[in-house]
């Protein structure tokens, strides 16, 4: 892509915002998802690349922006947003109605449980909208999963940059050990030969 060098560039100076906005082209569609940021902050922490308040607090407001926008913008289009250009790559007008059934069931309770299912969780945004859910039940319910999520996905990114030193450690110590077996191997092997070649009688 060609943006792809200036978020590189963004990362470079300003990695919050880099956070920030790679959220919010996630959100809009765009190959970044969620919990691979998410998991990216992690690992950043880890690295101490980024400190984890303000890089918590980044990811925070860039969850919280975003699915604000998938509401908006399914409370802006209606059931019209299984023919938006944009929208209805995400949500087919078969899917549209069954959330739209269980919404009428459980309520709140899809947006608490349902934003942690990957696949669901621009469906679910989008037809709380579409729903008219009043926006403060909308907030509470999102920001409460959403930290969830959050805690959740950057712990595993900052687990998984711990994993990756041991890794990278074990690696190494591995390496190590070749290295002294082919050593020990090749001298092995040239002393058994000077061993035979000594019992050879002469010619």
């Amino acid at each position: 892509m060609l943006f792809v060098p200036q978020i590189s560039a963004i990362f470079a100076h300003f990695p919050y915002l880099g956070l920030f906005i790679l959220l919010l082209l996630g959100g809009i569609g765009l190959p970044f998802p969620e919990d691979t940021t998410l998991i990216l902050c992690g690992f950043l922490i880890f690295n101490g690349v980024v400190k984890p308040a303000p890089a918590l607090l980044a990811v925070y407001i860039g969850v919280l922006v975003t699915d604000l926008l998938l509401y908006f913008a399914g409370k802006k289009y209606g059931r019209m947003v299984v023919t938006h250009k944009r929208f209805r790559r995400i949500i087919s007008k078969e899917r549209l109605s069954v959330l739209e059934e269980k919404f009428s069931r459980k309520g709140i309770l899809v947006v608490l449980f349902g934003r942690h299912i990957v696949l669901l969780r621009s469906q679910i945004l989008l037809v709380a909208g579409v729903m008219r859910m009043p926006l403060s039940k909308f907030l509470a319910a999102d920001a409460f999963s959403a930290s969830l999520t959050i805690a959740l996905m950057v712990g595993a990114g900052y687990m998984g940059g711990n994993s990756y030193d041991i890794i990278k450690k074990d690696i190494t110590r591995i390496e190590h050990l070749l290295i002294f077996l082919a050593v020990t191997i090749l001298a092995l092997y040239l002393l058994l030969r000077y061993i035979r070649s000594m019992r050879k009688p002469p010619r």
